[in-house]
């Protein structure tokens, strides 16, 4: 058992998510696992271990960066894009998160006017 535990914790949080999925499905063996991929994604298996890939992705960056500054980074760049900045201190003021880490958001944004 320990050797599972360190094999998997190596591969970090995607085998996480993959385990609980296992576990919802009530199979075991071979059946779990394509059951629990399949359960995962849209498109089937292929879905599942893309997903299980772009998880292992999100949480390198977040250990590396940490969320405050890859949201302030992503809604930064979707400003440039064009994006509107309205728009984008509505979906601020809506998402589940922190009033600190809002207010942080909507100061790289502009939603608070010009800084002087």
């Amino acid at each position: 058992m320990d050797e599972i535990i360190r094999k998997f914790a190596g591969v970090g949080l995607p085998a996480v998510v993959l385990l609980i999925a296992m576990a919802a499905t009530g199979l075991t063996g071979a059946a779990a696992i394509t059951a629990a991929l399949a359960m995962l994604g849209p498109g089937g298996m292929i879905g599942g271990v893309v997903l299980l890939g772009i998880i292992g992705l999100a949480s390198d960056a977040l250990s590396k960066y940490g969320l405050e500054a890859l949201l302030v980074g992503v809604y930064q760049q979707r400003l440039i894009d064009g994006e509107s900045r309205s728009g984008l201190c509505r979906e601020i003021d809506s998402l589940p998160i922190s009033k600190e880490l809002k207010l942080i958001l909507k100061d790289a944004v502009g939603c608070n006017g010009p800084r002087f």
